[in-house]
This record gives structure tokens, C-alpha cells and sequence, in this order.
């Protein structure tokens, strides 16, 4: 999605003015879907922030998308969309990253419970990562740049046969093999 609202524009404006820090609806359901196939976007749920910060479903989808709005207390922008088989994974993390626990400790313990049957990690799913930058001018998101992550629990070097790290530019490696949270990465070339 190129063109963002003429409202959305208008917040943007206003950010740069104000300060204020939480985007309305119009504009974290405008840029959420950005990370999104085309074809997913329109109908995609949407989880967002409200004024007070607070993650928050903005838009109940039809299909089997979810969309992850720009955390407006983090540096940058980055949105984030995957299959809803995920999101079971997904709320985990997030509910652990509110109780305080660092990135190692939000791992382990998922990894420990999905070890142990009581949370669901489906055996396949992509995670589409959409980082850039807000242009104040355009309403646009600048130098729009996606990365892929394809979930694949417990793979492994061997039983993929992919690298350890990219072998070439774009192409595909395995990060954090033979755990519940083994991935292929896709990271294509930037222009």
C-alpha cells in the first residue's frame, strides 16, 4: 500500500509536531499491512496500539493473516505480519516480554513449553518482517525493505541441508537450528 490516507498523512504531520507518540487507528492499520502479501492485506486482523499503549486488536480480519503495527516505544519502524497458525507463539512472546523478561528468558521459556506440550508451535509457518522510514512529507514509508522467516521447529543443518549463515547475498540460511524456534531466513539483497 503506497498511498496512505489523507488522515494518516495528516498524524504523521502532526507526530513530527507534537510529539505524541501513539499513531491513531487510521494510520497503524494503513502501515501495518505493509508487511503483508498484497493479496492478504485487506482483510488481514490488525493489532495495534491504543492511547495508552496497550496492544490491542484494531481490526478483526477475515482471512489468515495478522498484522503487527510499528511499537511506537521502540527506535525505528518495523511491522510485522504472519499466518494465524503463529499466533499462539506470538502472544506468548508478547505476554512474556510485559512480565519483564529479556529476549534469552522470552526464549527459553517458550522453548520449555513448547517442549512440554502447553504451547502450540505450528510445525510450519512464515513470519514476513517490514522495516523503513515514515516520510513526514509523503505520508509514505521510505526505503520499505521485507525479510522472511520461515518456521520449521527442531530443523537442523542436516536434516535441511541449509547453512548455518547466508552463503551468498539473499540467499537462505537456518538460524537458531534444532530448537522450537529454528527458522530459514530470507534477508534479500537492499537496492
Amino acid at each position: 500500500m503506497k498511498n496512505l490516507t489523507l488522515l494518516s498523512l495528516l498524524f504523521v504531520l502532526l507526530l513530527s509536531c507534537t510529539g505524541q507518540e501513539i499513531p491513531n487507528k487510521e494510520y497503524q492499520l494503513s502501515t501495518a499491512v505493509l508487511a503483508a502479501p498484497e493479496h492478504q492485506r485487506e482483510n488481514a486482523t490488525v493489532i495495534g496500539f491504543n492511547a495508552n499503549g496497550d496492544m490491542i486488536i484494531l481490526r478483526e480480519g477475515t482471512n489468515d493473516f495478522i498484522c503487527i503495527s510499528d511499537d511506537p516505544s521502540k527506535d525505528g519502524f518495523s511491522v510485522a505480519a504472519y499466518h494465524k497458525n503463529l499466533e499462539p507463539f506470538m502472544a506468548r512472546g508478547r505476554e512474556l516480554k510485559a512480565q519483564g523478561l529479556n529476549a534469552k528468558e522470552v526464549f527459553d521459556k517458550r522453548e520449555e513449553e513448547v517442549k512440554a506440550g502447553n504451547l502450540e508451535m505450528p510445525d510450519k509457518a512464515t513470519l514476513y518482517v517490514s522495516t523503513g522510514e515514515p516520510n513526514t512529507e509523503t505520508g509514505e514509508i521510505d526505503n520499505l525493505y521485507t525479510r522472511y522467516v520461515i518456521y520449521i521447529p527442531y530443523a537442523t543443518e542436516e536434516s535441511t541441508g541449509m547453512p548455518l549463515s547466508p552463503p551468498a547475498p539473499g540467499a537462505p540460511w537456518i538460524m537458531n537450528p534444532g530448537t522450537h524456534r529454528a527458522h530459514i531466513m530470507i534477508n534479500p539483497p537492499k537496492n
